[in-house]
């Protein structure tokens, strides 16, 4: 099975945006449609808690003619327009799917930050962790979300097998970051975020691109938008992974960044199954 995740940074500006930004974000909706895989995950999509209208699910359904979705957008008392997310799954797999709760802190269980599908012999879960935040104001409600999603992803693989992914919003080790001696208390890499990644690995969760490129440096999913030579000299992070069930580790094929071209921000990231 073939699977990609991509953080979008809002679907609606994608689908139907004018600027140069939406139309470098299209090729990319154009790559992602080539791949052929059989779910697609998409983070950040900032729609209204009411979904895409006409016009965006045309545009949406004009690159995945094949798909369903599902998705979960930010609704009271959170923010609008805020966070999302949503699944796309090839027609036919039967999938069912669920927008679960799991006793995040404020309005966090309110934003759509998660979805998993049951695929039959697997779970798919796809996340978009919180962000600590300017001054890292939300970092104590980050570490309950991170114990809470842990526990609830490892409730999961006492059933079944799991393939979670996402914007996990830290880099969990120094070589997922261009400039790590700069940034011990930037958000995304604060000791608190990357020992509750730690711990979450520890729960029976791998790696897929650290299991399969060891201790390479340089690969990273991430480069500031606010930076405009940030990409150009590869200044990123790695911070969007697939983790995988520890007894899955067997099966894996391919787990590697998708080009996203001139595009600044997330890069897409691919998974394969044998």
């Amino acid at each position: 099975m073939k699977f990609i995740s991509w953080n979008i940074d809002s679907l609606n500006a994608a689908l139907t945006g004018t600027s140069a930004r939406a139309a470098l974000t299209r090729q990319v909706l154009e790559t992602i449609a080539g791949a052929d895989a059989d779910v697609i995950a998409i983070q950040e999509t900032k729609l209204p808690q009411t979904g895409m209208n006409q016009k965006q699910e045309e545009a949406l359904a004009g690159y995945f003619p094949d798909y369903e979705n599902v998705w979960v957008s930010s609704h009271e008392p959170a923010r609008k327009g805020y966070a999302g997310v949503m699944a796309l799954y090839k027609k036919g797999m039967g999938v069912t799917a669920d927008c679960p709760e799991i006793g995040a802190p404020g309005t966090m269980d309110a934003e759509g930050r998660l979805i998993t599908l049951d695929l039959g012999d697997l779970y798919f879960s796809l996340v978009y962790t919180p962000n600590a935040g300017n001054e890292l104001k939300r970092l104590g409600d980050r570490q309950v979300w991170d114990r809470k999603y842990a526990d609830y992803l490892e409730g999961l693989d006492r059933v079944k097998p799991v393939v979670a992914c996402g914007d996990y919003n830290v880099a969990h080790e120094e070589i997922d970051l261009a400039h790590p001696e700069n940034n011990h208390e930037s958000a995304g890499f604060t000791n608190e975020e990357r020992a509750g990644f730690t711990e979450l690995l520890a729960r029976g969760f791998t790696d897929t691109f650290r299991c399969l490129h060891g201790q390479e440096k340089g690969a990273y999913s991430w480069w500031a938008q606010r930076v405009r030579t940030s990409k150009v000299n590869n200044s990123g992070w790695r911070i969007d992974y697939f983790l995988v069930s520890d007894r899955l580790k067997d099966r894996l094929v391919r787990s590697e960044m998708v080009d996203s071209g001139a595009r600044q921000d997330h890069a897409p990231i691919l998974l394969e199954l044998a």
